[in-house]
């Protein structure tokens, strides 16, 4: 990756209660992509990750904050985000988990993908090569018949539709218009994969390696899985609905 094209490239990092690893983190990130920017999307974080992230911005010109006081969600940061990285301009919009779930070595590969012609990457864990670390087996049976499920419901062909290590091109979330879609969790990351198949983007899958934090708490709960599936139900009625009114 060049420099110049890693200048064209933003991480958007939804953060809540990560102030234990935002700091190595985006310096994990500097170290993969040294020109890359940052932009960290803080939910009014109790513990001061909004206040971290805000030092680190007056430190580097390639971090910016956006502090969110009256909302809070996965879904509604990535739409917050995304609508800074396009109206800035950014050419390639990159989205990680800021807790090491995630590494940031792999960010070139990403790049370089969309480089190549890809419009949406994903760090696939379902792909050969992809794997899980230091998850609880149920977690992991949770989350491959989740994906098994979503991808059974909607027809998507991606084997990993939850997974929040990805690039974009930013005419591929134009076309996406994330604003558009909703749900908070990781059911927003679903919905962002159905309307990118939909709309006939390319999406090309990388293994990753997903490792299980070790600092700080998961965010994951069993209210966020039972709205991702809900949601997922109503979206899969919605296009079998559409199909018949189509043929109609």
């Amino acid at each position: 990756m060049t420099t110049n094209e890693s200048k064209a490239a933003v991480l958007v990092l939804p953060t809540y209660n990560e102030i234990e690893n935002l700091e190595a983190f985006i310096a994990a990130v500097h170290a993969a992509a040294p020109a890359m920017h940052v932009l960290v999307v803080d939910d009014n974080s109790p513990d001061g990750t909004g206040e971290l992230a805000d030092r680190l911005a007056q430190k580097s010109g390639l971090v910016e904050v956006i502090h969110r006081h009256g909302e809070r969600g996965l879904g509604s940061a990535y739409r917050a985000g995304f609508a800074r990285a396009i109206d800035q301009s950014f050419s390639v919009i990159m989205t990680m988990d800021a807790d090491f779930s995630h590494d940031p070595a792999l960010i070139p590969k990403f790049i370089d993908q969309i480089d190549r012609g890809a419009d949406v990457v994903i760090g696939s864990r379902y792909v050969r090569g992809g794997a899980i670390k230091g998850w609880p087996v149920y977690r992991t049976i949770l989350s491959r018949w989740g994906n098994a499920y979503t991808r059974a419901i909607l027809h998507l062909k991606p084997r990993d539709c939850t997974s929040g290590y990805r690039a974009y091109s930013a005419n591929a979330l134009k076309t996406i218009n994330p604003a558009d879609e909703h749900g908070e969790g990781y059911v927003s990351l679903t919905a962002f994969i159905r309307r990118a198949q939909q709309c006939h983007l390319k999406i090309v899958e990388v293994p990753i390696t997903f490792s299980n934090r070790v600092q700080g708490t998961s965010k994951m709960s069993w209210r966020i899985v039972l709205e991702s599936m809900w949601l997922v139900t109503l979206l899969g009625v919605r296009d079998v609905t559409t199909r018949i009114r189509r043929r109609a």
